[in-house]
């Protein structure tokens, strides 16, 4: 038989061989990974153990982040009672690790009642989560802040459920996709989501999904992201949005072909999906087919006529096809759909009448003098149609510094296509880590 392994710290015991906690006589539940985590302080009691070492111990065979560290390090601090001021149990020694600080001792086990169960999932969390779910897939503008708020509910519900926290990130993530958040804030949430969730349970393919999003769009992470997509994969191979993100994660880099062929595995697993249709179009676009693009768009249309992104999409390609009527008469359709006026319309249909596409980009350019807000990418987009490109490079600079998610296809994107005869362009591209010469 194996030796008994008990250690006492103050009025905590950690029965090893039995899995246990205990603070006074009453255990206390800990997640598997918490509890390891804290198995491995422990016994290494006094001695720093680096972020590297501990990952190594905990997470043998995953890849995390070591953020995930600080998610349950945050948790076993709340637990044991430390506090900000003076942690008493858990030293932080900055850019290196951990050290477990009170004083330990090993004795014989002694066996305590009053085992505090993890609690079954309440019925209502599982209907909140359930709801968000759904609201998450129609991928709507009015449908995704009801993601948000549901995964929240849940969460606050309750705060141990993993697959709550990993739907949040999700939702968070797609809020920052369009841009009813600001990126940077929404996609800070859905990490810390995605990480709390992991940690909770790290063959939750959603939080992995959530994770890869925020690695890819916000931190440019190419690497790590694929690899975060990859595991999502390994451990649901039939999500949905596992598949759209790691096609656009490929086309990113430049691999086209790859990345259009994970998205039709999307579309074998959810044909009616809008999104999945939009995003194929995406993929033509990049590849500049622009007479696909417009059959998917349609395809989308046909499933969701009120879609936000469809009509953009149709109005680009039409304008890439040189068929600027078309062009115009779909950009004013959907400002239409979406509560525009035709009264507020007017005044830029004049412009369309006297001056064409160009006179529409000079007119927003004016109106974005005026009327600050508008993001830097799209004002280098803008800027570069009309030929500025000094101003359109410095605009692009700007959005570099921001992380825009938007450029994250700079390396293939028609839009920035005026650029690429710039040397600057490249040098852009070399920043973000993204490839210079790419498949077409």
């Amino acid at each position: 038989m194996a030796a008994s392994e008990v250690y006492e710290f103050g009025a905590f015991s950690l029965d090893v061989s039995e899995r246990r906690l205990s603070r006074q006589g009453r255990d206390i539940a800990l997640e598997p990974r918490t509890y390891d985590l804290l198995v491995g302080l422990v016994r290494h009691a006094g001695r720093l153990m680096t972020k590297r070492e501990l990952l190594d111990l905990v997470w043998r065979e995953a890849f995390v982040e070591d953020g995930i560290l600080s998610v349950h390090v945050s948790h076993l601090r709340k637990l044991l009672g430390d506090t900000a001021g003076g942690p008493a149990h858990i030293e932080t020694v900055p850019k290196a690790g951990y050290r477990f600080i009170a004083p330990v001792t090993r004795r014989e086990p002694m066996r305590h009642p009053g085992v505090i169960p993890n609690g079954a999932t309440r019925p209502e969390v599982h209907e909140l989560v359930g709801r968000g779910r759904d609201y998450l897939l129609a991928a709507s503008m009015h449908c995704v802040p009801k993601a948000v708020a549901a995964f929240r509910e849940a969460v606050t519900l309750e705060p141990a459920h993993a697959a709550a926290h990993a739907g949040l990130a999700l939702a968070c993530c797609a809020l920052a996709d369009l841009r009813l958040a600001r990126p940077g804030d929404a996609y800070a949430e859905a990490k810390s989501a995605a990480l709390r969730a992991l940690a909770m349970d790290d063959t939750n393919s959603d939080a992995r999904v959530a994770l890869g999003a925020v690695l890819f769009l916000s931190e440019w992470n190419w690497t790590a992201a694929e690899r975060c997509l990859q595991r999502a994969l390994e451990l649901n191979p039939d999500h949905t949005e596992a598949y759209l993100l790691y096609g656009r994660l490929l086309e990113a880099l430049g691999r086209l072909t790859e990345g259009l062929q994970m998205k039709l595995r999307a579309l074998e697993r959810d044909p009616k999906s809008p999104l999945v249709h939009l995003q194929i179009a995406m993929s033509y676009w990049n590849q500049r087919e622009y007479d696909a693009v417009i059959n998917w768009t349609n395809k989308t249309l046909e499933l969701d006529p009120r879609h936000p992104h469809a009509r953009e999409f149709l109005a680009g390609a039409y304008l890439h096809m040189g068929d600027i009527e078309r062009h115009f008469a779909e950009n004013l359709r959907h400002a239409e759909l979406h509560g525009v006026s035709v009264e507020a319309l007017a005044p830029l249909k004049r412009v369309y009448d006297e001056g064409g596409r160009r006179g529409i980009v000079r007119y927003v350019l004016e109106q974005a003098t005026k009327q600050p807000g508008m993001p830097p990418a799209m004002l280098a987009v803008h800027y570069a149609e009309a030929g500025e490109l000094d101003a359109a490079f410095a605009h692009l600079h700007r959005a570099i510094e921001g992380r825009d998610p938007m450029l994250v296809h700079l390396a293939v994107a028609p839009q920035w296509d005026p650029l690429r005869h710039d040397p600057r362009l490249a040098d852009c591209l070399g920043r973000m880590g993204l490839p210079a010469g790419v498949e077409r």
